[in-house]
């Protein structure tokens, strides 16, 4: 299995069956109107694992600065394929993205996850995460949450 820092739109729309397993509703049409609004920002990035030719894990980021930690990385939709969990594919994932955070001069890694996925908060404890708060939401229009 091989590594990548994926560059540009079309190499992000490979990921889209990884990410449907985390995100069934995720339609092409969607994950690329998305995509648009979030590479000119050009602070979010993709990596991705593969196995030959098929993306078996795929993680986002984005680079920020936030008064109480400035510079940061945050991890955005870490998905691992069912098929090849538990064979090191997050750790690569992660290895990979503490040293990007590393190389780029940040304070920390954060992420978020959802309260009921009890098995990635073993993994991300494993890895020296931990809680620092809550993250609270307000949502405004149902429709629109995958």
């Amino acid at each position: 299995m091989t590594l990548r820092e994926l560059n540009g739109l079309d190499e992000m729309l490979q990921t889209l069956d990884v990410l449907q397993e985390l995100y069934p509703s995720l339609t092409p049409e969607n994950y690329l109107a998305d995509l648009k609004e979030m590479l000119p920002n050009n602070r979010y990035g993709q990596v991705a694992v593969f196995d030959g030719d098929t993306c078996v894990g795929v993680s986002g980021f984005w680079i920020g600065t936030k008064l109480w930690c400035g510079k940061y990385l945050e991890i955005d939709n870490l998905v691992v394929s069912a098929k090849v969990r538990s064979k090191g594919v997050g750790k690569m994932i992660f290895d990979y993205l503490a040293e990007k955070a590393k190389q780029e001069e940040c304070s920390m890694v954060s992420l978020d996850s959802y309260t009921s996925n009890f098995k990635a908060h073993k993994f991300f404890y494993n890895e020296g995460f931990a809680p620092k708060g809550f993250h609270f939401i307000n949502i405004l229009d149902a429709e629109k949450i995958r």
